[in-house]
C-alpha cells in the first residue's frame, strides 16, 4: 500500500501495514487447519464452507461463541501468550460438543489498543493448535486495532464455532433418568473460568511467576496457563457406538450451576466429592483463598472438565474407552430421585 495513502491513518494510531503483514504471517498457519469443506482462503469478506450432510436424516447447525476472560491479563504478567488461542477455541468447541455435534469451523476476533504482530501471531498460533485439536477449519477471523480502547500490550479475544449434528442424535439430557451414571473427565487445570478470584489470589499470595506450586513439580506461569482440554475425541470415541443420555462442559458456575441446564426437572445429581483426582492448584486456591469446598466448585471445575451421563450398562464400557485415549475419567456419582424444593445437584463431602 502507498505510504501516502496510509499515512493519516497511522497517525491516528492505526498500523495498516502492521495488519497486512500479520495476514501474511498467519496465511500458512490457518490454511494447515483447513478441512474438507472449505471453499475459500484468508481475507475475503466471508468464508465458504459446504458441510457434507449425506447420511444424515435431519441436518442441525450448532453453534457457540465465548471468549478467555481475564485469563489473559495473565498471559500478559507472564508474557506468554501460546496458549491463549487453544483456551479460546476450546471454550466454544466443548458447548458445541455438549449437543453431540461435529466441529465444522471456527471465527476469531483478536482487538488490541496497537498491533504487535509477534504477540498477534503467537496468540493466533494457539487458535490454529485449538481447531487442529478440536479439527475444524479455522475458517476467518478480525483483527482490530483500535487506539485509546486497551492500553499498550493488552489485547482481548472471542471465538465463534460452527459444529453439526443429525437432528435425532442430539444430545440433550431429556431421557436421563434415576440410577444413570455420572461419568467425570479430567480437566487439565482450572481451564478458562474464574480468572478474576485467581489472579486476586494469586497477587496477594506473593507468588512469583517462576515458582513451583505446591505439590507440583510445575511453575505457576505454567500451572495457571495450561489450555483448556478440548474433549472432541473423548466424545467422538464414546459416541461412535454407544449411547449418551446427557453431558456437560464445566464452566462459570462450576458444577451447581451447569449440571442443571442438563436435568430434567424430576432427578438429581448426587456427586461424590473424594471420587476423582484433583490438581494440586485447586488445594492451593482453596488454602490460599480462605474458601470452602462448596464454593470452590460454585466458581472452579475442581479437576472435572466434562461430564457424560449415561446407563449403567454403558458406564462399564465408557470408562476403560475414555481411559485408553490417555485421558482421566472417573465414575463420580449417580441420577437420584428429586425431593421437593431440593437443588439438582448434590455434592457429598463425606
Amino acid at each position: 500500500m502507498s505510504s501516502s495513502r496510509s499515512d493519516a491513518y497511522t497517525a491516528a494510531g492505526v498500523n495498516i501495514d502492521a495488519g497486512n503483514s500479520l495476514v501474511s504471517r498467519i496465511k500458512s498457519m490457518v490454511a494447515s487447519t483447513q478441512t474438507h469443506g472449505v471453499l475459500s482462503d484468508i481475507g475475503g469478506f466471508g468464508g465458504l464452507f459446504r458441510p457434507d450432510i449425506s447420511g444424515m436424516q435431519s441436518p442441525v447447525l450448532v453453534s457457540g461463541t465465548d471468549g478467555v476472560g481475564t485469563k489473559l491479563k495473565l498471559a500478559s504478567m507472564f508474557n506468554r501468550h501460546d496458549t491463549v488461542g487453544i483456551d479460546l477455541v476450546a471454550m466454544s468447541v466443548n458447548d458445541c460438543l455438549v449437543l453431540g455435534a461435529k466441529p465444522l469451523f471456527f471465527l476469531d476476533y483478536f482487538a488490541c489498543g496497537e498491533l504487535d504482530v509477534d504477540q498477534a501471531a503467537t496468540v493466533i498460533s494457539g487458535v490454529v493448535e485449538g481447531c487442529r485439536q478440536s479439527g475444524c477449519t479455522l475458517l476467518g477471523g478480525e483483527t482490530a486495532e483500535m487506539p485509546g480502547m486497551y492500553a499498550k500490550g493488552d489485547y482481548d479475544l472471542a471465538g465463534f464455532c460452527v459444529g453439526l449434528v443429525d437432528g435425532p442424535s442430539i444430545v440433550d439430557g431429556s431421557t436421563i433418568s434415576v440410577g444413570d451414571v455420572i461419568i467425570g473427565l479430567g480437566s487439565s487445570g482450572i481451564h478458562s473460568n474464574g480468572y478474576s478470584l485467581v489472579r486476586k489470589i494469586f497477587e496477594e499470595s506473593g507468588a512469583k511467576a517462576g515458582d513451583i506450586v505446591p505439590g507440583t513439580d510445575r511453575t505457576f506461569a505454567d500451572v495457571l496457563l495450561a489450555p483448556t482440554i478440548i474433549y472432541t475425541e473423548h466424545v467422538k470415541t464414546v459416541m461412535r457406538d454407544m449411547h449418551v443420555k446427557g453431558m456437560v462442559h464445566i464452566t462459570g458456575g462450576g458444577f451447581y450451576d451447569n449440571i442443571p441446564r442438563v436435568l430434567p426437572a424430576p432427578v438429581c445429581a448426587s456427586i461424590r466429592f473424594g471420587s476423582w483426582q484433583r490438581p494440586a492448584v485447586f488445594e492451593w486456591l482453596k488454602e490460599q483463598g480462605k474458601l470452602t469446598w462448596p464454593e470452590m466448585l460454585q466458581i472452579f471445575n475442581c479437576g472435572i472438565g466434562y461430564i457424560m451421563i449415561v446407563d449403567r450398562a454403558t458406564a462399564d464400557e465408557i470408562l476403560p474407552r475414555l481411559q485408553s485415549l490417555g485421558s482421566n475419567a472417573w465414575e463420580i456419582g449417580e441420577i437420584t430421585r428429586r425431593k421437593e424444593d431440593q437443588e439438582q445437584v448434590e455434592i457429598s463431602f463425606e
